[in-house]
């Protein structure tokens, strides 16, 4: 029996837990919330549409109960606050490392061999944090960033290319902020030819640019910060998990030497499956790429300097 908890019945956790019950992805859904009755509600009305899509997987809500997470495959911790329009990710990172922090020793306090998904914002940075307070191998830690930004990348393509989606790759490394994410436009492809050969370099910057922007897009139009896609991203991390998929998804991880830096979460290509990273894919960067990555790293350096521990 597979079992995932998801802490934080937001927008964004909600989303994650139906998305993992619809494709799914475990046996068993917990989420757990501060509030009282939300999560409970959510996971009653999500399965009362078990009957009517032929779902399987079992959602159970709770209350600051953390014994009902007990031998959780998978832990993700999506609790913060959102942002607001106007707001950087980089703003939340007072309440938020508090709010992180106690959620990461809650879990592990019943789930000590979980894998962590951190979904908090300012990510890379919480994703540190849980590294620095659990004592976690660095396998079992998982920036979610890399994902959602990588599938903003690939809407944003498939636009401008006038393509279906699902034909479309691309992917996005470095930090998970607006002005410090990487999305690599080298690498991006429609069916194998790369999109740098079918847009011109105008158009390809555009992309990029309405990437980095992508959370700060939604935020503005929906006056919080975004789920569907956030959710879904987060599913898709949780399932190369517990399926053992050896999937290639750009996360934030621990680096220890990769990519020329130490002791920084930052996003990479990596191998997700069973424990966690399995491996992290280290890019040949050109010199462009080797610099906004150097760039990247230095802002999340100083982002993590306001850690309160």
């Amino acid at each position: 029996m597979s079992k995932v908890t998801v802490v934080g019945a937001g927008n964004v956790g909600a989303t994650a837990a139906n998305v993992m019950a619809l494709r799914e992805i475990a046996d068993e859904v917990v989420m757990i919330d501060i509030k009282e009755g939300v999560s409970e509600g959510k996971a009653m009305d999500m399965m009362q549409t078990a009957n009517l899509l032929d779902m399987n997987t079992r959602i159970n809500g709770v209350t600051n109960d953390y014994a009902a997470t007990a031998n959780s495959d998978v832990v993700v911790i999506t609790s913060g606050l959102p942002r607001k329009p106007g707001m950087t990710r980089e703003e939340l990172i007072g309440v938020n490392a508090g709010i992180v922090k106690q959620v990461t020793e809650s879990v592990l306090a019943h789930s000590p061999n979980a894998v962590i998904v951190c979904v908090s914002n300012p990510m890379d940075t919480m994703t540190y944090l849980i590294h620095k307070i659990s004592g976690l191998p660095k396998n079992r830690i998982i920036g979610m960033g890399g994902a959602l930004d990588s599938s903003r990348f690939k809407y944003y393509l498939s636009k401008a290319l006038n393509a279906n989606p699902n034909e479309v790759e691309g992917f996005v490394i470095g930090g998970h902020g607006d002005t410090t994410m990487i999305p690599m436009k080298r690498f991006a492809t429609l069916r194998g030819i790369p999109a740098t050969e079918l847009l011109d370099a105008e158009t390809m910057d555009k992309v990029v640019a309405d990437t980095m922007v992508g959370g700060a897009t939604l935020t503005k139009l929906l006056g919080t910060s975004a789920w569907y896609a956030p959710g879904a991203a987060t599913a898709e991390v949780v399932e190369a998990v517990i399926h053992d998929q050896d999937a290639i998804i750009p996360c934030s991880a621990l680096l220890e030497g990769e990519y020329g830096e130490k002791d920084l979460c930052i996003g990479v290509p990596c191998v997700l499956g069973k424990g966690g990273i399995k491996k992290i894919i280290e890019l040949d960067l050109n010199a462009e790429e080797k610099e906004l990555f150097a760039k990247s790293a230095a802002a999340v350096h100083k982002t993590n300097e306001a850690l309160p521990c």
